[in-house]
């Protein structure tokens, strides 16, 4: 199986970025893990939320293949453990899909069509975090759930 977080906009926060790269080196030795950034839409300003999403909405599915289990990390989606997040893991993993696609979308959520497509929906916290440390999270938890399916020792109980 493969992983692809799909995020809008760049990471401007070289902190952060630097731990992201750090994980996702880590993780490369579980799983073939990509991380595709969609740039930010050009003149937003001038679009409604509703027009915004639709946008990033057309730029995210077409960033799909038929075969891909999109995954939205969504604040009403289900929340997990850490463990639970690796079963669930193991699930998609089991079920033979070939490409697993977590998304975090822009400052507004996702559109309806995105909604449509989606396999699931996931959510880190109740909390709000800013989009690009939710990156950092995502993949953290991915690299998590690896070493918890392995008993490896990064997770403590």
């Amino acid at each position: 199986m493969n992983i692809k977080l799909l995020a809008i906009g760049k990471t401007d926060n070289k902190a952060l970025q630097t731990l992201m790269d750090d994980y996702t080196k880590r993780l490369s030795f579980y799983v073939k893990f990509n991380l595709e950034v969609i740039p930010d839409i050009k003149n937003v300003k001038n679009l409604s939320e509703a027009q915004q999403k639709e946008k990033e909405g057309e730029l995210i599915l077409n960033k799909l293949s038929p075969t891909d289990q999109l995954v939205l990390l969504d604040e009403n989606g289900k929340s997990f453990s850490s463990v639970g997040f690796s079963k669930e893991l193991q699930k998609k993993m089991n079920s033979g899909i070939k490409t697993l696609v977590f998304v975090i979308g822009g400052p507004y959520g996702f559109s309806d069509t995105v909604y449509k497509k989606a396999q699931g929906k996931i959510s880190l916290s109740a909390m709000t975090f800013s989009h690009q440390m939710v990156r950092l999270f995502i993949i953290e938890q991915i690299y998590r759930g690896f070493t918890i399916l392995r008993n490896e020792p990064y997770h403590h109980q």
